[in-house]
């Protein structure tokens, strides 16, 4: 009979043995944790789509995907730390049209080149623009508030959610387009320029439907424009900036995930394909419509292009309106 000292030893070497074979499999199922980096704070649209995807993500790939805010410079920080991560699949980009292909043309430095350090791996969702109005403010209708600024030079003010921001830059390109002349007040984030907005410190702003959708449901603000090319489904009866009197005015924010340079093209694919599934389920729809944005789906090859065709198109709008950030 088996003696109680051999009896142990054979339950400690059997612990032993299930330890290193969890071990082992943990190793080898690649189960560390994925970097969902985004280059703005908590509660803003970006942060909200990324958490989205990151819980979806994970379930998609049996990999944890977790957000970390890294915000600063536009978006820009996070993407200065993207570039300078381990290029294995361990760390991504959630990053907005500003720090892919705005900031490089706004700002004199900025910490990573695009298209020498950024791997496209999948664009995401468009989140709209609209331009509001202090619910007050006389003007009601787009080609009332052209007017009306037009016979008021300099008595104006229109927020933004910050210097160089698509706020910011689209206001300046609408002001140059139409000879506007009104006063810039930026904010730190939407959610500040929308509270001063809704008590009259300033007059109008352009800014996301993800921002202004609330408020304007609730009459506090008063929308005058869409500053899509085509309306807006949650706002049919809107005109677009485009069809009054600015033919091809577009003003739209976008999403979507990169890595760094040298990634694997096997893993880009593999996460490109399990974001597009979950970009075209109807629960992802679903949430992003409560947040105000629209699904947009890519490949990497199209979202590649797109990139550079925004990056191009930017840096034009960036040099005619003069708008540069220290």
């Amino acid at each position: 009979m088996m003696n109680l000292n051999n009896k142990i030893l054979i339950t400690l070497l059997n612990l032993i043995f299930i330890y290193f074979s969890i071990s082992s499999s943990f190793a080898q199922s690649n189960i560390r944790p994925i970097q969902m980096l985004v280059g703005f704070p908590p509660g803003q649209a970006t942060d909200l789509i990324a958490r989205v995807l990151a819980q979806q993500l994970s379930k998609e790939i049996n990999r944890p995907v977790i957000v970390e805010n890294k915000p600063g410079q536009g978006g820009s920080i996070a993407l200065g730390i993207l570039a300078k991560s381990p290029a294995d699949g361990s760390v991504i980009s959630f990053s907005a049209l500003a720090s892919y292909a705005i900031n490089p043309h706004l700002y004199k430095s900025v910490p990573y080149d695009t298209f020498r350090d950024i791997a496209p791996v999948a664009l995401v969702a468009d989140i709209p623009v609209v331009l509001v109005a202090n619910a007050d403010f006389k003007p009601k209708t787009f080609t009332e508030f052209i007017a009306y600024v037009k016979a008021n030079p300099d008595t104006v003010m229109y927020s933004s959610s910050g210097n160089g921001t698509v706020s910011h830059l689209g206001m300046q390109d609408l002001k140059k387009r139409a000879g506007l002349e009104m006063s810039h007040i930026p904010y730190q984030g939407s959610a500040r320029a929308m509270a001063d907005l809704v008590s009259g410190q300033v007059q109008v702003g352009m800014d996301s439907v993800s921002a202004t959708k609330q408020l304007i449901d609730a009459k506090k603000l008063n929308i005058l424009a869409a500053a899509s090319l085509k309306r807006l489904p949650m706002f049919p009866d809107v005109p677009t900036i485009s069809e009054s009197g600015f033919p091809g005015f577009e003003v739209a924010a976008w999403v979507g995930v990169c890595a760094p340079v040298g990634t694997p093209m096997t893993e880009r694919v593999r996460l490109n394909q399990a974001i597009t599934k979950i970009v075209n389920s109807s629960e992802f729809n679903e949430k992003l419509k409560t947040i105000g944005a629209i699904p947009h789906p890519s490949s990497i090859e199209e979202f590649t292009k797109f990139i550079k065709s925004e990056y191009d198109r930017w840096g034009i709008i960036v040099k005619a309106t003069g708008a540069s950030v220290e």
